[in-house]
């Protein structure tokens, strides 16, 4: 008698043994990243990742021999989860194709409001600790130039063509960049509205000016 078909809905059957390997890595980035965020590179110890992901020492030794791997993969994994959530926020405000400075004023909010989110104080934190820990800052030197590029990739996304085109377009994303980073950490000890900042109105006067927006109207 041929077997009968598997029912609508069964269980799935166990999982393969590559497949429970990725999943416990990702339980362990995923309290990395909790770790990272809410109790600071202080807080995010091996043990404290390893409770919170709930596997033994074993298992996150496998995946991760030495706590600055971990946390260095935990950063990646949080950035590469944002830049893919930044990407469909950038379609969304970009829908109806604002052209000019419109576009350079949505861009510019867009970006800025990144450096109030978890991705950008994780790295905070790693930047910080790197300075006395060489071996973390030995770890962060290729995962933060590999990020640099898909940050820059999305940015011109966001810009798009035209505007990514312009001659000072390179110069304006690295001043936005850098500015924006550095007023950002005033907001880890002041309780004010980010999206009030004085700083916005003169991130888009500069780059009107820098990208010659005001002379064509």
């Amino acid at each position: 008698m041929s077997a009968e078909p598997a029912a609508a809905g069964a269980a799935p059957g166990p999982r393969s043994r590559s497949e429970r390997t990725a999943g416990s890595r990702l339980l362990i980035l995923d309290a990395a990243v909790a770790c990272l965020v809410e109790d600071g590179f202080a807080g995010a110890s091996t043990l404290a990742v390893q409770a919170r992901a709930g596997v033994s020492r074993g298992r996150l030794l496998h995946h991760f021999p030495s706590r600055a791997e971990l946390l260095v993969a935990a950063a990646e994994h949080l950035s590469t989860t944002q830049l893919d959530e930044v990407r469909r926020r950038a379609a969304a405000l970009m829908e109806d194709e604002p052209t000019g400075r419109e576009r350079v004023d949505r861009a510019i909010d867009l970006m800025w409001a990144t450096f109030q989110e978890p991705p950008f104080w994780a790295a905070m934190e790693l930047w910080t600790a790197a300075r006395t820990d060489p071996e973390l800052r030995a770890a962060l030197r290729g995962e933060e130039r590999r990020l640099r590029a898909s940050i820059a990739a999305v940015a011109d996304g966001i810009w798009g063509p035209e505007i990514a085109g312009a001659p000072a377009y390179a110069d304006l994303c690295e001043l936005l960049f850098t500015s924006m980073r550095g007023v950002a950490l005033v907001y880890a000890f002041q309780d004010r509205p980010a999206a009030t900042d004085p700083h916005l109105a003169l991130w888009k006067r500069l780059a009107a000016r820098l990208l010659d927006l005001d002379s064509q109207g």
